[in-house]
């Protein structure tokens, strides 16, 4: 049985460099509040709450640093922290901070924004807060809004597939050309996400079954295991080594593995060990 790695996988520079703004503040205050947690990775949160990061949701006291994740704030967490005359930690992707930024911009000329991602995720709740009243979220997949806005900006969670936010404004394009007065587009996809995208569809024509590493609640990783699938390779979300199941692999030759973002090297390295075990199993049995 041959093991196939992507080309691109695992931690993006965003994730690596808000672990390490963590880790250093802990280091530094002994203890700090992470609003939320810093990645969707429960491993990498165990290992920061060793470290000193204790999950929060806002200032609990003036003595203990708020650290803001890689997802980010809207401005109304921030009004809070200062107001608490809390030390903030900023640990926002600089990627999602543009977003916000371009969110704030539109919404303050006039436009109404569409944020194209899970409005439930802490980035797009975050992008929302800066547009304010402007905000209009769509999650793909969803209606677009009816009436439709004649002036309106489109962005998108950073971590959305490239092919699906060019559908979604093909769509919006096609429905609503003879509505839209004036139409600004701005691309704030992750060129690291997109990169890990095509790395997992083109290992996912190569394999027999493709393992996905990553939190459940990751919002990358899950978009990893959704291109896997849309080339018809049989595709398996997992957190952890332990949820491989050798039925998955039984007459396999090419097994693809891929990581989302917020996935650590050891996670990945412990996932290939696992199928190295279960294949030298199922050879036995044979």
């Amino acid at each position: 049985m041959e093991i196939l790695l992507a080309t691109e996988m695992g931690f993006c520079w965003g994730v690596r460099r808000a672990i390490d703004i963590m880790e250093h503040a802990a280091d530094e205050h002994g203890e700090v509040i992470s609003v939320g947690p810093i990645v969707h990775n429960p491993q990498v949160v165990e290992d920061l709450k060793k470290r000193g990061v204790r999950l929060g949701e806002g200032p609990e006291d003036d003595s203990l640093p708020v650290a803001i994740t890689a997802h980010g704030v809207g401005p109304q967490v921030l009004a809070q922290v200062e107001a608490a005359g809390a030390e903030i930690i900023d640990g926002t992707c600089p990627i999602v901070t543009r977003s916000q930024r371009w969110a704030r911009r539109m919404a303050e000329q006039g436009f109404t924004v569409l944020v194209f991602g899970d409005p439930e995720h802490r980035e797009v709740k975050g992008v929302i807060g800066w547009a304010g009243k402007m905000a209009l979220p769509v999650r793909d997949g969803d209606p677009l809004p009816d009436p439709f806005p004649s002036r309106v900006a489109i962005i998108s969670q950073t971590t959305q597939s490239p092919k699906r936010f060019a559908e979604f404004v093909a769509e919006v394009m096609a429905k609503h050309v003879s509505t839209i007065s004036e139409l600004r587009l701005v691309n704030t996809l992750c060129d690291v996400t997109s990169h890990q995208q095509a790395a997992a569809r083109e290992l996912a024509v190569e394999v027999d079954v493709m393992l996905v590493v990553g939190g459940r609640d990751s919002a990358n990783t899950r978009h990893l295991r959704e291109v896997s699938q849309e080339e018809g390779t049989m595709t398996h979300q997992i957190e952890t080594e332990g949820e491989i199941k050798a039925e998955w692999l039984r007459g396999c030759e090419k097994v693809g593995v891929t990581a989302g973002a917020s996935t650590p090297d050891s996670s990945v390295e412990a996932v290939v060990h696992r199928i190295e075990q279960i294949a030298a199993e199922l050879e036995v049995a044979s």
